[in-house]
């Protein structure tokens, strides 16, 4: 048995408040247990250089962990003035992920910055900050052809993200910190509503792993997405 009872394929219990915030075009705060975040979407009317008279939109994301999000203070990247490489890792994996459920090319000349600031860590927070950006990014997106920025809905289909590992031996769901920090093999999945995966992150952190383990964990992987598609369509009034 788990820590929280949780069996080994089951979620932690996971909450998406939508228009959290007053100002961004989308916003939501994303409770998944015990970690909490707010994701935004803000909308720029411009592109990167690189895309400049190229007729597509481009969907950013940056991350950020604050102070208290943990039981040891984090350092604020200002203070140090530069990014941390693994909040560089994480926001350039939720911007590839979220781009990966969406037309790019219907976006025209526009941008969308998802940003996530962690503001209670306890296990999975880049998974979290995908999954709470894309209703972020659904939302905005809503907007934009509400007020006729958009004339089509950019996003294809649903993009979520979930964490499994090995622990003690045994594949697991969703780990929280405590697991995570404990386990042997640790991945994140990124897949889309069709059962695709936009990006598979796995590492034996320490031990290695079999195929067939590999097979259960991709197994956990698809159990996991699929509820927190649902999850994320519910938030959205869509079911």
């Amino acid at each position: 048995m788990r820590s929280d009872n949780r069996r080994n394929d089951e979620l932690r219990k996971i909450n998406i408040t939508r228009n959290y915030l007053l100002y961004p075009e989308g916003s939501v705060l994303i409770e998944w247990g015990n970690t909490k975040i707010i994701c935004t979407a803000t909308v720029e009317e411009k592109v990167p250089p690189f895309l400049i008279g190229k007729e597509q939109g481009w969907i950013s994301a940056e991350y950020s962990m604050l102070p208290g999000a943990t039981a040891t203070r984090n350092q604020r990247d200002i203070a140090k003035l530069k990014k941390s490489p693994r909040s560089v890792e994480i926001q350039r994996l939720i911007a590839r992920s979220l781009r990966a459920g969406a037309d790019l090319s219907k976006l025209k000349d526009i941008s969308i910055i998802i940003d996530c600031d962690v503001i209670q860590a306890d296990g999975g927070t880049r998974c979290a900050s995908i999954t709470g950006g894309f209703v972020a990014l659904y939302d905005a997106c809503i907007k934009l052809m509400d007020k006729g920025i958009l004339l089509e809905n950019p996003i294809k289909q649903f993009v979520s993200a979930v964490s499994i590992g090995i622990v003690n031996k045994v594949p697991m769901l969703d780990l929280c910190y405590e697991e995570d920090s404990s386990a042997d093999v640790d991945f994140n999945a990124i897949m889309t509503e069709d059962g695709r995966f936009a990006e598979i992150q796995g590492t034996g952190e320490n031990n290695t792993f079999s195929m067939e383990e590999l097979h259960e964990i991709l197994k956990l992987a698809k159990i996991g997405n699929d509820e927190i598609i649902q999850i994320q369509k519910k938030s959205l009034e869509i079911l």
